[in-house]
């Protein structure tokens, strides 16, 4: 009896990086929104010929770490030193006045709660930790940390046919058309 396996997309190998760049424009003007690529180096332009635009899933929660950090420093500096525990010292005065001096603490604290919030936003958009991913089951995928350029389109995209999905792989100059499984 044969074993069902699920099936994660269609992935195809790619001359050089220039190939792997044409197709990447060609996959995203046909309108697929779940892909990827891969290569053993950073590829100036892809964001670009990927169509990805700033990342706002990062930005906001990175900012409201950052405002929650100082709004924390600003009150554990200035509730005890001004309300519960005022306290004179060489008759410098207890006010508003000596908020310079928690200026040290107020930006830790930003940069902390800042630094925090991006570790666990980008490990929640990035779906980690993944100990493992379906496109290692595919031999070829292997070249990648040394001189393989890929592109692998998901099963869960809206556009995705395998046999439509593969011919336009073909067409648009993919080599080693793989179908990927879980």
């Amino acid at each position: 009896m044969a074993e069902y396996r699920k099936v994660y997309g269609l992935g195809a190998e790619f001359d050089s990086a220039g190939a792997l760049m044409q197709a990447a424009e060609k996959i995203r003007d046909a309108g697929f929104s779940k892909w990827d690529v891969h290569s053993p180096f950073p590829i100036h332009g892809m964001d670009q010929a990927m169509g990805l635009g700033k990342s706002y899933w990062v930005s906001g929660p990175v900012f409201i770490g950052g405002a929650t950090g100082t709004l924390t420093a600003v009150l554990l500096t200035c509730i005890p030193s001004f309300a519960l525990y005022p306290l004179i010292v060489h008759g410098k005065p207890f006010t508003w006045a000596t908020l310079p001096a928690f200026f040290p603490i107020i930006f830790e604290l930003t940069i902390l709660f800042s630094a925090f919030s991006t570790i666990f936003t980008m490990m929640i958009v990035n779906q980690l930790p993944k100990w493992y991913h379906p496109v290692f089951n595919w031999e070829r995928f292997s070249r990648v940390s040394d001189d393989g350029f890929f592109l692998v389109i998901e099963a869960r995209d809206a556009k995705f046919s395998e046999t439509k999905t593969r011919a336009l792989l073909e067409e648009i100059g993919g080599q080693h058309v793989t179908l990927i499984h879980d």
